[in-house]
């Protein structure tokens, strides 16, 4: 099977590379642009995929608030040429989004069931709209919804505490009132192997890693697993006003899966361990 990848260079593209070496994978990032439908009819035209795994995204998602028109055609218009490209050459498309395309307000997980709206920040809702186009253009595509995700090389949260556990700062101060589920792209990359091989699988798939957690839990299990004798105290989101507003609490369940027979994503306290675990650099 031949897979081509969008934001191949990219912390989740990177990973899915390295995990997926049993297939054929054909990496782009920036010499394609998805917000050109040529470009993208060009690439699948010259490699010919069975399959495109779509990560590549807009996902600064405060530099969203203040780039409106950049990340509606990246995260959307992007979203669509890939879809019609999928479709005019008979590839099966697999393209990832994300939790913020929901409210955080159910004060429950979010199954695929929910409806979702794209929420209140820009980010969340040029990602919905890149769902919706997908949905129209390649009816039959897999969208994969993630949260909190980290991994290999970063950038993420996981990697931005360890670099602020230098020793400098006696106390770390992490919001405490957001919660969702921490996210292992290698885990991510494994599920995504799994649905490769059922092609009759379409629609939305939660593939974040079981239970929900806020950000302070969180630093507090990173720095526990590693040994780190780090302080952090737990405060509010007000207390760190940021361009684009954080949704309360985005956990999603992931209930497909449990519906398709397929094994769950692992519980994120493992999935961390196995992270930090790996080798040093990160």
């Amino acid at each position: 099977m031949r897979l081509l990848i969008t934001g191949a260079k990219g912390m989740l593209g990177r990973t899915l590379i390295r995990e997926l070496r049993e297939f054929e994978t054909v990496p782009t990032d920036i010499e394609t642009d998805i917000t050109d439908l040529a470009q993208m009819d060009a690439a699948l035209a010259q490699h010919r995929p069975d399959c495109v795994i779509h990560c590549a995204a807009m996902t600064a998602v405060d530099r969203c608030e203040s780039e409106r028109d950049v990340a509606f055609r990246i995260n959307a218009t992007g979203s669509e040429n890939v879809a019609r490209a999928c479709t005019l050459h008979n590839a099966r498309l697999i393209a990832i989004s994300t939790d913020y395309v929901f409210r955080g307000d159910a004060a429950r997980p979010y199954s695929e069931a929910d409806a979702a709206d794209g929420g209140n920040t820009v980010y969340g809702q040029s990602k919905f709209e890149g769902e919706q186009r997908i949905r129209q253009y390649a009816p039959h595509a897999v969208i994969a919804r993630v949260a909190w995700l980290y991994g290999s090389g970063g950038p993420s949260f996981v990697h931005t505490m360890l670099a602020l556990a230098d020793g400098s700062r006696p106390e770390l101060k992490v919001v405490n009132d957001q919660h969702g589920n921490p996210t292992s792209a290698l885990a991510v990359a494994r599920h995504l192997r799994l649905l490769l091989r059922y092609p009759e699988l379409s629609g939305i798939f939660h593939l974040t890693c079981e239970g929900g957690t806020t950000w302070h839990d969180f630093a507090c299990e990173i720095f526990q697993l590693k040994g780190i004798p780090q302080k952090v105290t737990p405060c509010p989101t007000a207390e760190f006003p940021r361009p684009a507003p954080r949704p309360a609490d985005t956990r999603l369940d992931n209930t497909r899966l449990r519906q398709s027979a397929l094994p769950p994503m692992p519980h994120w306290k493992d999935a961390l361990a196995e992270f930090l675990g790996m080798a040093p650099g990160l």
